[in-house]
């Protein structure tokens, strides 16, 4: 038996702890907001924060989410993911939309460690989230727009 938090709700798993958490999540759970892209942790469609860090839940296992809290883009809140929903939406980052949940989770983790990342700090952090549509330079500015939010 596994037991962890799922945006702030306790959970309780028995079956195969080989499982994804990224299938627990879309199949068990109905939070289709984390996408499956590759399968292979390589393009960030499926990135979910583990105590507050980022993490591709198709490579995650239900085995090693043991004791964690697990976050989704459907429970994300608190003023960093205020402010980068905000930027997201004023300077229109989503063209397909499809990558934006993993891009989204990863800049609320970067803005909740560093409120004032330089253009380097925002790539490293970026870096292996995908965009298909390439809105890599809106991404830029919006987490630029939400630090500057955060600042006040």
């Amino acid at each position: 038996m596994i037991k962890f938090t799922l945006n702030g709700q306790t959970i309780t798993y028995q079956g195969d702890e080989g499982l994804p958490l990224l299938w627990f999540l879309r199949d068990q759970q109905g939070l289709t907001g984390t996408k499956f892209g590759c399968g292979i942790a390589q393009c960030g469609a499926c990135t979910v924060q583990l105590n507050g860090d980022p993490r591709r839940s198709c490579v995650t296992t239900m085995g090693m989410v043991e004791g964690v809290a697990v976050t989704t883009i459907e429970g994300m809140g608190g003023p960093v993911a205020k402010a980068v929903q905000k930027a997201w939406v004023r300077l229109e980052v989503p063209q397909c939309g499809y990558c934006q949940s993993g891009q989204i989770m990863t800049a609320v983790c970067l803005l909740s460690q560093n409120q004032n990342p330089s253009d380097r700090d925002i790539d490293l952090a970026m870096n292996g989230n995908i965009c298909r549509c390439c809105t890599y330079h809106r991404i830029r500015a919006a987490i630029h727009e939400a630090a500057s939010e955060l600042k006040g």
